[in-house]
């Protein structure tokens, strides 16, 4: 049996997939986070585990990731060498590593023209038209993923700290996520050291559940970044028959805020981002020779 790897790794988890070459999926997997950029060796570590995974729940023998082909779509693979020092070290004996932006519009539009917006942990876009492909974003939070989960809770937690000294006033929200922290503004401030994207991330629905309640400071947060989405989809220029589909765990919660014109070009997504991995993993290797195996 001839087999393929579809994996889509990003800031807060890894998936895998295991197709045979006529795309047929036989297992998939998820593992932890596996942003290149931000842990390499963690993202390898990831994306090995994700891949067994995948092949035991197939029920086949998880040493096969060291003759199997594999097409990745990671977050971070997009700046630095971070993409080749990766291919140095993964098990696949063919591999290719894409951006997440890439395989999400695979699986979104099958290849068709439009937009899509990834809303996760991370925040990125791409826009195709024929074979013209217009990515935007997807720099880290650090510099930018406005819009991103994790930039919403660095948003917050700079909030907290504000209010805490006076600056801004308090809110339930700023309350709250001051509790969580023992009411210790220095105990955020620590979690600030080594937290990682996924980590700031996970604060993100406090903000989106508190702005629904008219919290002054939820509803800043969430307003600065719709404004930051709509202005990449603006640099995008989408055109009036080109779709638009909002991807990513915060893309259900965006979607209602937008303004009507791009609410009314929002469509649902053909695949997910690993159905995507998954169809450029057979384009990709459908004529590959497999290597023998015991």
């Amino acid at each position: 049996m001839t087999l393929v790897l579809g994996i889509d790794g990003g800031g807060t988890s890894c998936r895998a997939a295991l197709a045979t070459r006529d795309g047929t999926i036989l297992g998939r997997a998820t593992s932890g986070a596996a942003n290149i950029r931000t842990d390499l060796t963690g993202a390898r570590a990831s994306i090995v585990d994700a891949a067994r995974r995948a092949f035991g729940d197939a029920g086949l023998d998880p040493d096969r990731i060291t003759e199997t082909p594999a097409l990745l779509g990671l977050a971070g693979s997009n700046v630095g060498t971070y993409r080749k020092q990766l291919e140095a070290i993964l098990p696949f004996p063919q591999c290719v590593i894409t951006s997440d932006a890439l395989i999400a519009h695979e699986g979104a539009l099958s290849g068709a023209d439009g937009a899509i917006a990834i809303l996760g942990t991370g925040s990125a876009y791409l826009l195709r038209r024929g074979d013209e492909l217009t990515p935007i974003g997807g720099w880290g939070f650090l510099v930018g993923d406005q819009g991103s989960g994790a930039r919403l809770g660095r948003d917050l937690l700079e909030e907290t700290l504000l209010a805490h000294d006076g600056i801004r006033p308090a809110t339930p929200l700023t309350k709250a996520l001051l509790a969580v922290f023992r009411d210790n503004p220095r105990d955020v401030v620590e979690f600030t050291t080594t937290a990682k994207p996924g980590d700031f991330g996970g604060f993100a629905p406090m903000v989106f559940e508190h702005a629904a309640k008219g919290d002054a400071v939820g509803e800043f947060i969430i307003g600065r970044a719709v404004a930051d989405i709509e202005k990449s989809l603006g640099v995008l220029g989408l055109r009036a028959a080109e779709p638009l589909c909002l991807l990513g765990g915060l893309a259900a919660l965006y979607a209602p805020r937008l303004s009507a014109a791009y609410r009314r070009k929002l469509r649902e997504p053909a695949r997910d981002a690993l159905g995507g991995a998954i169809a450029m993993a057979v384009q990709r290797f459908a004529n590959v020779a497999e290597p023998p195996h015991g």
